[in-house]
């Protein structure tokens, strides 16, 4: 089982060339960065782990220049986002994104997607917060229409639209490997074999009663069931934890670090290096 890592990089942490040549080094497989564009102040949703936000929210660094950044120091690291709120950005500038770092990285990136928790954040994007779910999936086909071998143009059942353009580069492999985070549910797991390679959930929870509904709706909507892939993410392990899911077929897992300075990042990682 791949060991991977995720980490709210800021400000005020390690930085992402040194924390991506010391994950390389170390022979973990990769880096997944979550993403927040800004917090606003005056909020109204409570923060989903309760309490008190973490400061780390509001001073997270843009995950596709850090992952730009850990690209360049590496050669076999993979580099994801978990999550990125796709429902946030405009599409087509997203796809550019995303096939650019695919490409330069000779297709080491993992599109981690999810549809968000704090709807001031979403509302000043734009985001009609009941639609969410239906922007993402259409911004989603957007992408693919671009990142398509020849010009495809799109009209989407939310607005999202693009004429047949030439649109390079092109991801490394057609398309970047694609999971969706979120909890366990009819709906999320119809999405997840409509459109992606795999489910991203937090923590792992529960997967011993979830996982056998999501592989049959996933082989009723005709996909390979050799081809689901669930990367249990932001975990803190165990070695009873870690045994578990490789039980369940995962064959790779993403553990949380702590957003600090070198010294404690570093620390850690040499703690996770036992599940190598």
């Amino acid at each position: 089982m791949r060991i991977s890592t995720t980490i709210f990089l800021t400000d005020e942490t390690i930085t992402p060339v040194r924390l991506a040549r010391d994950l390389e080094q170390r022979g973990f497989a990769g880096l997944y960065l979550p993403e927040h564009t800004h917090i606003p102040v005056e909020r109204a949703t409570p923060y989903p782990a309760g309490g008190e936000l973490p400061r780390e929210y509001g001073r997270t660094l843009d995950p596709f220049v850090a992952l730009g950044q850990a690209a360049a120091v590496t050669e076999r690291l993979g580099l994801g986002t978990g999550i990125t709120l796709v429902a946030q950005h405009d599409p087509i500038a997203l796809a550019k994104q995303i096939a650019t770092l695919d490409h330069l990285s000779g297709g080491r990136f993992t599109l981690g997607v999810g549809y968000g928790w704090n709807r001031e954040e979403a509302a000043d994007h734009g985001v009609d917060w009941p639609t969410r779910r239906e922007l993402t999936s259409d911004r989603l086909d957007l992408m693919r229409a671009l990142w398509a071998p020849e010009p495809t143009a799109y009209a989407g059942k939310s607005g999202a639209s693009v004429r047949a353009s030439e649109a390079w580069p092109k991801p490394a492999g057609g398309a970047p490997r694609t999971l969706l985070g979120g909890a366990a549910g009819p709906k999320l797991f119809a999405e997840i074999a409509a459109r992606t390679d795999g489910w991203m959930p937090i923590g792992g929870r529960g997967l011993t009663e979830s996982l056998p509904v999501l592989r049959e709706v996933w082989e009723e909507a005709g996909r390979d069931p050799k081809a689901l892939q669930v990367v249990p993410y932001a975990v803190l392990p165990n070695p009873g934890k870690l045994a578990r899911y490789a039980e369940l077929g995962c064959e790779e897992v993403v553990l949380q670090l702590p957003p600090g300075g070198e010294r404690e990042v570093l620390g850690i990682l040499d703690a996770y290096a036992q599940y190598l």
